[in-house]
């Protein structure tokens, strides 16, 4: 009977928790605007951006242990397509015979399309392998790409390709912050909600049991090849969707999208959140960039603005404190026992 108290209990905190992540999220511009910061709302928009390709990979990484370090191949990918078809639309010619667009279903469809198609070729060879092999072609695979969009000049090769602004979504001014906020927010709700059901599913229940035991679920006839690469390409995609969102907010792409240090990025953030808790790599983004955000700052109110450029430095110890002492990390100190539970 105690357990079982302590266990409602752990739940209600875990609700509480997400209740209010999810009311300061959609507060967050007025908040921003009471305090005079408008800046926070583009920050902002950031973070969620961050988050759902940090969310995408917990997916793989805390439910499949599938430990990728090329999850900014599929950034990249996404984001570059944006970049490319808005250019075409800018100049009015055609990329593989068809037209440039600027209108976001169209680009962001392709975007995640094509990120779904790249995890599934990269998925298709890296899941042949497991442990440290599996990590090292997921990388590999990633700084591939990452050296052939340097070499694309005419999208800007290591310069980056500019856009000339935000994609056309029905009609709605996306140049708005806080417009594009909202979007954001929407959109990492949704991409929330989606992980969610396919965590609880039966597909979920194969993939966690995957990283349990492996051998077994083959022994019992689960196709395990089948459903790694099925989540692997959900993953893929919701990275692609991610990219898209973040080529709209910066108006830039560039192949430091899709560089080794971005996949490292995206893995410190989950690892921050928590893994295995699809809602612990949101707290991970607000956390990370938060701290990428001011600690810079707070060297240079101390006079030690040589620090600036180093604020790593001081975050090193940060991360390995979570590690030591926070196994589920941020959020699961939040939220409790059940924080792996998602």
């Amino acid at each position: 009977m105690a357990d079982h108290s302590h266990r409602m209990g752990a739940i209600t905190r875990k609700t509480a928790v997400l209740a209010f992540g999810f009311v300061l999220l959609a507060a967050l511009p007025g908040i921003a605007h009471l305090m005079d910061e408008p800046f926070l709302v583009s920050t902002f928009s950031r973070v969620l951006i961050y988050a759902m390709a940090a969310v995408s990979l917990d997916l793989i990484l805390g439910y499949g242990g599938m430990v990728s370090f090329g999850h900014a191949a599929f950034f990249g990918v996404g984001a570059y397509v944006v970049g490319i078809l808005a250019h075409h639309a800018a100049e009015g010619t055609t990329v593989l015979g068809l037209a440039g667009t600027n209108l976001a279903v169209v680009s962001w469809a392709a975007a995640v399309l094509v990120s779904a198609g790249v995890a599934a070729v990269i998925g298709a060879l890296s899941l042949r392998t497991d442990g440290v092999h599996f990590i090292m072609i997921t990388l590999a695979f990633a700084q591939m790409l990452f050296f052939l969009f340097v070499s694309l000049e005419p999208y800007g090769g290591d310069d980056g390709l500019m856009m000339m602004g935000r994609n056309d979504l029905f009609g709605i001014d996306l140049s708005d912050d806080m417009t594009f906020y909202y979007l954001c927010f929407i959109a990492l709700m949704a991409f929330l909600l989606l992980t969610r059901r396919l965590v609880d599913s039966r597909f979920g229940m194969v993939i966690r049991g995957c990283k349990q035991n492996e051998r077994r679920m083959r022994a019992l006839g689960f196709p395990v090849y089948r459903y790694k690469l099925t989540a692997f390409v959900i993953a893929g995609a919701g990275a692609g969707l991610a990219g898209a969102l973040s080529a709209n907010h910066t108006e830039f792409v560039s192949p430091d999208f899709l560089h080794w240090t971005m996949s490292g990025d995206i893995m410190i953030i989950v690892i921050l959140g928590g893994i295995g808790t699809l809602y612990g790599p949101v707290v991970g983004a607000v956390v990370f960039l938060m701290l990428e955000e001011f600690l810079p700052l707070a060297f240079d109110s101390v006079g030690l603005e040589g620090l600036k450029e180093h604020w790593r430095f001081l975050f090193g110890p940060i991360l390995i404190l979570v590690v030591l002492f926070a196994r589920r990390g941020l959020f699961g100190l939040l939220a409790g026992r059940e924080a792996r539970d998602g």
